[in-house]
């Protein structure tokens, strides 16, 4: 491993990442800032559809978490030929996967927007169904370069992933308002021209991945051999590290989606404030998703080369950044609320009720951005089951019990879910630092399931 300064190398890996996985989000935001120029009911059911897609991008978790956690540890140790073996088979499950998702999509969208009631919500329903039909088109070639630049940034190679991302999302942000509102004389598509831009834009990312993984340019090499012989053993081995946390996220992702339910049912005008902060939380997890895949990564290599005292060194490291990093991001939501609503909409009601309801947001991110880096690292560790039994404890009884609770039966609304979140973030960082802090892991041989 690299035996520079801890805080040197997390930045290294930590900051591509996060320009990485920023890029996207950012590119969910100036988009959801040009659909909402469309319409509210437009913004509502764009964002509840991205909601979807997230939803069903964590059931790849299985391959990309699983895939990355061995991968590492065979990289760590020098030996290649077995870590390329595990990425083709991650990759052959990969497209098999993306046509069936793009099956879904497209023949169950009107189904998957029954969350959205009838009447006053019914414009936002059809907006929603158009976007996901329309992304359905190119999900084989979406979904399969979601799984690979996953892979690539969590095994540590985040510069390629960094410039992937960047271009892809570049290409989009031009795309975007052309075909939403037809500039230079093209027509004027709305919601599915925004569905087109991501798709045309990731296409053209898909095969920028495909040249760098065959030509070597990447740490993991895409054999076609590897490709095309399944293995029912690597794929057992993938499974088992990676069903658990395809198992947590996805149970977060429902959660989340269940919780916009709530507040689709509540009114349009708490939606579209929970959409709002769900685009601005999907912007600054992004942040704190790069140092956890960071603190993964390392905490990983130096697991499988033996290093288990550096490996605890990166890891504390890791936290104090981010500690620093999540001040800075609380007093900025709070010092400039107003202005960072007012980009997503022009709604009075909206406006209002953003600023009213941002200072329980802004909390929520403390313990938030210090939970994804200390799961980061148990993720390296291979402390897949706890986190998965955490996170569905806490999303049935906190994000769906108690915010149903505060939703209809205490009246809270907008403001008891993000208090809820909160307190959901904040009781599983602690027991997660209490279980990393334990170390039981520092005088163990590396395994990848407690």
């Amino acid at each position: 491993m690299n035996k520079s300064t801890p805080i040197k190398t997390i930045l290294k890996t930590s900051l591509p990442a996060v320009i990485d996985l920023s890029s996207q989000t950012f590119m969910w935001t100036i988009e959801a800032i040009f659909i909402g120029k469309v319409s509210a009911a437009a913004f509502a059911g764009v964002g509840m559809a991205i909601q979807i897609i997230l939803v069903f991008f964590s059931v790849l978790l299985t391959f990309v978490v699983g895939a990355s956690i061995i991968i590492n540890r065979h990289l760590g140790a020098q030996d290649h030929f077995q870590a390329n073996h595990i990425f083709g088979q991650a990759m052959m499950m990969g497209i098999v996967m993306s046509f069936i998702f793009a099956l879904i999509w497209y023949s169950g969208a009107i189904h998957l927007f029954k969350l959205i009631e009838e009447g006053e919500s019914v414009q936002a329903r059809t907006a929603g169904v158009t976007y996901l039909r329309t992304v359905a088109f190119f999900a084989p070639l979406l979904i399969t370069n979601f799984v690979a630049v996953g892979i690539i940034r969590a095994i540590g190679d985040t510069r390629h992933s960094m410039m992937i991302n960047v271009l892809v999302n570049g290409i989009n942000l031009v795309l975007c308002p052309i075909l939403i509102f037809g500039w230079f004389g093209f027509p004027s598509l709305g919601v599915r021209g925004a569905a087109l831009a991501v798709g045309i834009a990731h296409s053209i990312g898909f095969f920028l991945t495909f040249y760098l993984l065959r030509n070597r340019k990447v740490s993991v090499f895409l054999s076609y051999r590897e490709l095309a012989s399944p293995n029912l053993g690597s794929f057992k081995v993938l499974f088992k590290s990676g069903l658990p946390t395809t198992i947590e996220q996805l149970t977060w992702a429902l959660g989340q989606l269940v919780v916009t339910g709530y507040a689709a049912k509540i009114g349009v005008i708490v939606l579209s404030t929970q959409t709002l902060f769900n685009r601005i939380q999907a912007l600054l997890s992004m942040i704190y998703m790069g140092f956890s895949l960071a603190a993964m990564s390392l905490m990983g290599k130096n697991l499988g080369a033996s290093d288990n005292n550096l490996a605890y060194h990166m890891a504390r490291t890791a936290h104090r950044v981010m500690g620093v990093l999540v001040l800075g991001i609380v007093a900025t939501l709070i010092l400039f609320s107003k202005s960072l609503i007012s980009i997503f909409t022009t709604d009075a009601q909206v406006l209002v009720l953003g600023q009213m309801a941002i200072y329980f947001f802004a909390f929520t991110q403390i313990p938030k951005a210090l939970n994804n880096v200390v799961s980061g690292n148990l993720r390296g560790v291979g402390d897949l089951k706890w986190l998965m039994w955490l996170t569905i404890v806490f999303v049935l009884l906190l994000e769906v019990g108690f915010n149903w609770v505060s939703a209809f039966v205490l009246g809270w609304g907008i403001y008891g879910i993000w208090g809820v979140q909160s307190l959901d973030e904040l009781i599983r960082f602690g027991l997660n630092y209490l279980r990393f802090a334990g170390g039981s892991w520092r005088e163990e041989e590396p395994c990848l399931e407690k």
